[in-house]
């Protein structure tokens, strides 16, 4: 089965960038099979749909305004996902309902779904480079959450030796 791993955000606004940080060292830091690809998505919205149509599974990391406390980890698989992202919606989240509608209205939903979504310190999404203190003392969890779901699929990745 072929599996997608997307990270999304946009790069220039504060917490919104984690899932592109979560899947840009996960590239960076693991070997993962070739039946795994990894693609930063950033703000692509509906042009995502070819993936949701080439990939049988996909797992997506992103900031998710969950109405918890920040720096929170959830998990939402399939039927889960439409609950919390329509009803709590930030622009960024917008892009992926209108993805997941567009895709279940043209029958090209991938058979499995899942996001890991981390809620960011603010929902306003402020512009600067740097993630908040909270999301960064989280991320190395979130990445872990995510190496965790991709095991459950049978997606083994391994941590790569530290450079010497």
């Amino acid at each position: 089965m072929s599996t997608l791993l997307l990270g999304l955000g946009n790069v220039l606004m504060k917490d919104e960038r984690l899932g592109v940080h979560v899947v840009n060292t996960i590239k960076e830091r693991y070997d993962c099979p070739p039946e795994l690809e990894i693609i930063d998505g950033g703000t692509l919205g509906l042009e995502l749909l070819p993936l949701f149509e080439k990939f049988d599974r996909v797992v997506i990391a992103d900031a998710v305004n969950f109405g918890r406390e920040p720096g929170y980890i959830g998990v939402l698989e399939d039927d889960q996902i439409p609950a919390v992202i329509f009803s709590k919606l930030s622009v960024h989240q917008i892009g992926l309902a209108d993805l997941i509608s567009v895709a279940k209205l043209k029958g090209v939903m991938p058979s499995k779904i899942c996001v890991i979504g981390m809620q960011p310190s603010a929902i306003d999404f402020a512009l600067g480079l740097e993630m908040s203190d909270v999301v960064n003392a989280n991320i190395d969890k979130a990445i872990e959450v995510t190496i965790d779901k991709l095991k459950e699929l049978k997606i083994e990745c391994v941590l790569r030796s530290p450079q010497k």
